[in-house]
């Protein structure tokens, strides 16, 4: 079995996995939640454990790499630090989204090597787009129509900032960078890792993250921004724009949980 490589006959078939998870997911997620006690997480696991399931198999039939799962997590830091190349698995990111039913949730699925999120896939079953990022092919969104290439876009002389925010998790910590930014600014709302697919289709300029992820909320994402022209850097509060910040990195400590980042090109 191959150990898998980046070419796009891969790159589709991985895809291929996550949009069939997305079916999964959105079988339970068509049903009625009112239903069920407003404690019950049954159908937010139902959901998370079907694509789980789903990814982890389908992904074990195309490549003989480890995998980390949200619904793996139980795998130890003494076997997970002789990892150089793994796949990075969220299976349902954006719990808050796919309780509330507002469709901003996501299947990711991203290739880690050596730290680096070399490809990724976010796809958004709800809103029926897949965004698709790998080293050496580039950036693009996938819809009914078609695929089309996305690109991170700089900001420019006298236009107005866009800065991603999260729907879910709002920090003054925001308001502080925002603060900081010259001329008009907005502040653009979205859930789950659709936050970094923004800057990665040049939707708005900079998402800087000073609340809580963990690397399975982001490697994919993150993939897609790198090949789309953006980076993703440590961010330091205290000094939010500083050009020698560190990228992102993953599978460097025991902890999953990120450092705060900066989505930024």
């Amino acid at each position: 079995m191959s150990s898998f490589e980046i070419n796009q006959a891969n790159v589709d078939a991985v895809t291929k996995i996550a949009i069939d998870a997305g079916e999964k997911i959105m079988e339970i997620y068509s049903q009625d939640f009112e239903i069920y006690d407003k404690s019950d997480s049954s159908p937010l696991t139902e959901a998370d454990l079907a694509a789980h399931h789903a990814i982890v198999n389908a992904l074990g039939e195309v490549s003989d790499l480890p995998i980390l799962s949200e619904e793996s997590s139980g795998i130890t830091w003494d076997e997970r630090k002789t990892w150089s190349r793994y796949w990075l698995v969220d299976p349902l990111d954006g719990t808050k989204e796919f309780i509330k039913k507002n469709g901003e949730f996501t299947v990711n699925i991203a290739l880690i090597e050596f730290g680096e999120p070399t490809m990724g896939v976010v796809h958004a079953p709800v809103l029926e787009k897949t965004y698709v990022g790998a080293k050496g092919i580039g950036a693009y969104v996938e819809t009914a129509d078609g695929k089309s290439t996305i690109k991170a876009s700089k900001h420019s002389a006298g236009e107005t900032w866009k800065v991603v925010g999260s729907r879910s998790h709002q920090s003054p910590e925001i308001n502080k960078i925002m603060d900081a930014l010259e001329g008009e600014k907005e502040l653009v709302a979205m859930g789950s890792s659709l936050k970094l697919c923004l800057v990665a289709t040049g939707e708005a300029h900079l998402y800087p993250r000073v609340g809580p992820t963990s690397e399975w909320d982001t490697g994919a994402a993150h993939a897609v921004a790198l090949a789309a022209g953006a980076k993703v850097t440590v961010l330091d509060s205290d000094n939010p724009f500083d050009p020698d910040a560190h990228p992102l990195r993953y599978n460097q400590k025991e902890s999953i949980l990120n450092p705060f980042f900066m989505v930024s090109c």
